[in-house]
């Protein structure tokens, strides 16, 4: 019967099938992203300009594209500490994605009216709320080590969180911004990936065997 399980199996739900659903929804979202990038019919005497016309397009894409493969790697790395999942959980996974999913018409509305305000305030708040969630889910997975070890080091959990609040941060500010300049926004979010990208005081964590699995 359903809920009846071995001695020897994890309390609560599993956790592979969001691990399946998270990668096909990123997958397909980093996908849509390039499908607002189109071949210019033109002249050949013309192809120059209007190249130059799709840099915005262009830009906009790889921005997109490495920002949503920060927030997969951040969901990949929070998913490792998790040891199993419930109901909470997965609807607070659902409305994740939703936001992931959103990423590509609110880039593709950035990259046609990048210097409006509005433009840029949608595609930051869009990455505010997929910031949001995904600390939502990071704070229920380890509140009082709810869904995670009761050995995890209680600094890691800090670190995580703090990292998703750059994040937020950033966005927040790029909003602000974007009234006075738009184009500064931009750099805004460069900044954000270089400080994702780089390493950080997190990788120390992850180069150490997860709770339960050190040898023995």
């Amino acid at each position: 019967m359903m809920g009846q399980t071995g001695a020897s199996a994890p309390a609560g739900l599993g956790k592979a099938r969001i691990e399946t659903l998270a990668d096909g929804v990123f997958a397909i979202a980093m996908t849509l992203l390039v499908l607002d990038i189109h071949v210019p019919s033109v002249p050949a005497e013309e192809l120059n300009a209007a190249l130059e016309r799709l840099l915005p397009k262009l830009a906009t894409f790889a921005l997109s594209f490495i920002l949503l493969g920060i927030y997969w790697v951040a969901h990949h790395a929070m998913l490792h500490y998790v040891r199993h999942t419930d109901r909470p959980f997965l609807w607070i996974n659902v409305v994740f994605l939703m936001t992931v999913a959103l990423v590509p018409f609110s880039a593709a509305l950035l990259s046609a009216y990048w210097r409006t305000p509005t433009a840029v305030v949608v595609y930051a708040g869009n990455l505010m709320l997929v910031a949001g969630t995904l600390l939502c889910l990071w704070r229920y997975a380890t509140r009082r080590q709810r869904l995670v070890d009761r050995e995890l080091d209680p600094a890691l959990i800090r670190v995580a969180e703090r990292r998703i609040w750059f994040g937020f941060g950033i966005c927040s500010t790029a909003v602000l911004v974007s009234f006075w300049s738009p184009a500064v926004t931009l750099v805004l979010f460069v900044v954000m990936i270089v400080y994702y990208v780089l390493p950080g005081r997190v990788d120390r964590f992850w180069n150490r065997p997860a709770p339960g699995k050190e040898s023995r």
